[in-house]
């Protein structure tokens, strides 16, 4: 049986999400621009930018930049995201809206292509991060497990190796006295299908029922949405997402890896199911259209080029 939310959150990711795999240059002007435009819509976090080596995604080379030039709605959280306890030196610098988190992989390979260490030396970092966030009075409330569906370099990803990389961080959070608001599971290359959510959301909650639980979802082989859905109907209600289907990540080992979920195709099937999330379509619809002009070629979202119901109702209701 379906146990559909009545509503659900959206952590918009399409700049950090996005213009960090482009390979040609993003004024930082139109990153800026993009990130005004996506708080007009309704949603309440749109994750900017990353405090990563410029070396090794020049994309970010601006990231300081662009936090300190946007104009801050006040219902907005304007977020950044590090790798390593660099990246958060850097990021609290910022008037960006910085909040602690755990992170690791499920694959040992994937993480020494991303942070340039395994899982071991991963929860030691993760432990002098959050040394850091306490000395800074920084609140920690997320954790994410990467590659929880699969990996380009390890292949199937077992449901019991995703438990135990939860449980690993949790434990940190607990020797910290820290209760974390919720565990993201992300596919971090697209290996997902329904049935590996199903499997993969089921052995995390059958070790802890009530652990809040949000889905990081890429689109790089179509199933996305299929994804997302059956994540509704297990009564996921929080997801990251990213406008137009920007984005993907550098260090998947394959460049078809490219592509978040689309925040508005996301957004649409929400809307369709009666299933509320606060957020202008239309209005999204436009952002979409932006970060289309901005990088210069086609983008992978659907409702962006069919537009959404709306007229159609009107007109035929008229």
């Amino acid at each position: 049986m379906s146990d559909l939310p009545k509503r659900i959150a959206v952590h918009e990711e399409g700049p950090r999400e996005g213009f960090q795999i482009e390979t040609g240059p993003i004024a930082t002007a139109d990153k800026v621009r993009f990130c005004e435009a996506l708080a007009e819509t309704g949603l309440h976090e749109v994750q900017c930018v990353s405090f990563v080596d410029a070396r090794r995604v020049p994309g970010m080379a601006d990231a300081m930049e662009v936090a300190a030039a946007i104009r801050q709605r006040p219902d907005v959280h304007y977020t950044g995201i590090a790798l390593n306890l660099r990246g958060y030196e850097r990021a609290v610098e910022t008037p960006l809206h910085i909040r602690g988190g755990l992170q690791m992989s499920a694959s040992n390979t994937f993480s020494m292509q991303n942070t340039n260490k395994n899982n071991e030396q991963t929860l030691h970092e993760q432990r002098r991060q959050m040394a850091f966030f306490r000395e800074k009075n920084i609140p920690v409330d997320s954790a994410i497990v990467m590659t929880a569906f699969g990996c380009n370099y390890e292949g199937a990803i077992a449901p019991e190796t995703v438990r135990d990389c939860v449980g690993s961080l949790l434990n940190i959070a607990d020797e910290f006295g820290v209760t974390l608001e919720r565990v993201r599971l992300a596919d971090t290359v697209g290996w997902g299908s329904p049935l590996q959510v199903q499997r993969v959301v089921g052995t995390v909650r059958d070790k802890w029922p009530d652990l809040h639980l949000s889905l990081h979802l890429h689109d790089t082989r179509g199933t996305g949405l299929a994804n997302a859905l059956m994540a509704l109907q297990m009564g996921i209600d929080d997801f990251d997402s990213s406008c137009a289907g920007l984005g993907g990540c550098p260090f998947a080992g394959h460049k078809g890896a490219a592509g978040n979920i689309c925040t508005e195709d996301l957004v649409f099937m929400a809307h369709e199911m009666g299933i509320e999330t606060g957020i202008d379509l239309d209005a999204l619809i436009e952002c979409a259209r932006l970060a289309e002009t901005i990088v210069g070629h086609a983008l992978p979202g659907k409702i962006m080029h069919g537009g959404s119901l709306s007229k159609y109702r009107q007109g035929a209701s008229a």
